[in-house]
């Protein structure tokens, strides 16, 4: 962005709230998943449960947060400003 001629603090703005909303979404739905499913906050790195919870968690934040970037991106939010910046230099 700086590359395009933005002065560092509207890049640093930008920056920020480029995929704030898609991150909080997905980190609430991930650790809620690792919450719900029984033992996935007990079991430790070495335990099939923790990584099978990890994998399902990722994957429910994957499905839900894609709607949530795509009606970012349409209404140009999002990783969409970011993109606009790119593409003027």
């Amino acid at each position: 962005m700086l590359r395009a001629g933005v002065d560092g603090r509207t890049a640093l703005k930008v920056a920020l709230a480029a995929d704030t909303v898609s991150i909080a979404v997905m980190e609430i739905l991930d650790n809620a998943v690792m919450l719900a499913v029984p033992g996935a906050m007990e079991a430790g790195l070495t335990s099939w449960v923790f990584w099978a919870s990890l994998a399902f968690a990722l994957l429910v934040a994957f499905l839900l947060t894609t709607p949530v970037n795509r009606w970012l991106i349409s209404r140009g939010k999002g990783h969409a400003v970011v993109h606009a910046y790119h593409h003027a230099h």
